[in-house]
């Protein structure tokens, strides 16, 4: 029996969790948490830019883990399987903080890595470039994309990945993956005329 419930709800509280989920990642799934954060925004009177980095990131970050989810079996019951991601979205302040977790297996960790690594040292430019790039010389990997959606998250929200991998077993590991959504809107301020 689970016991605790007021306490996992204080912790989300304090944490500002505005939406979280653990299960199967249906198409069904991901519709309904986009409607759900949309409606949450407009009832926070949140500003337009933002709203629309927020929910370019939350369609990216959850057809990532539709595409690129994998399932374990479990070996003690092998007629059920554990679906293996997490969900979450949080404000911090002024910024919203998108988690994600996924079972991943070893051999795909390091192309992985490398990816999240190479797009952290790269300029607002250089990922315009990149991008333009992939497009015209049509890089796509066997799940689609070439990597455009990472790229895009890394434009859209204007911060570095924070991400890590946990190891389950000899097979799997567990993929954590966070971005930051800046939505401080920059704002012109008129020039004071001096007297």
């Amino acid at each position: 029996m689970i016991s605790g419930i007021f306490d996992c709800y204080k912790r989300m509280k304090e944490n500002n969790i505005l939406f979280s989920f653990q299960g199967e990642i249906t198409t069904e799934l991901v519709t309904s948490i986009l409607q759900i954060m949309e409606l949450n925004m407009e009832i926070s009177n949140e500003e337009i830019k933002v709203k629309r980095k927020v929910y370019y990131v939350l369609v990216e970050c959850l057809q990532n883990l539709f595409h690129h989810h994998e399932t374990i079996v479990n070996q003690h019951e092998p007629d059920k399987q554990k679906l293996s991601a997490i969900f979450l979205i949080s404000k911090q302040e002024n910024d919203y903080l998108i988690m994600t977790g996924n079972y991943i297996k070893k051999n795909n960790i390091t192309p992985l890595q490398e990816k999240l690594t190479q797009i952290n040292t790269l300029s607002k430019t250089e990922l315009k470039e990149q991008y333009m790039s992939i497009l015209e010389k049509g890089e796509m990997s066997s799940k689609g994309g070439g990597g455009l959606g990472l790229i895009e998250i890394a434009r859209k929200s204007g911060d570095k990945f924070v991400f890590d991998f946990t190891s389950i077993d000899e097979e799997y590991s567990f993929f954590e993956l966070t971005i930051k959504i800046k939505s401080e809107i920059e704002k012109t301020l008129s020039p004071v005329l001096e007297n």
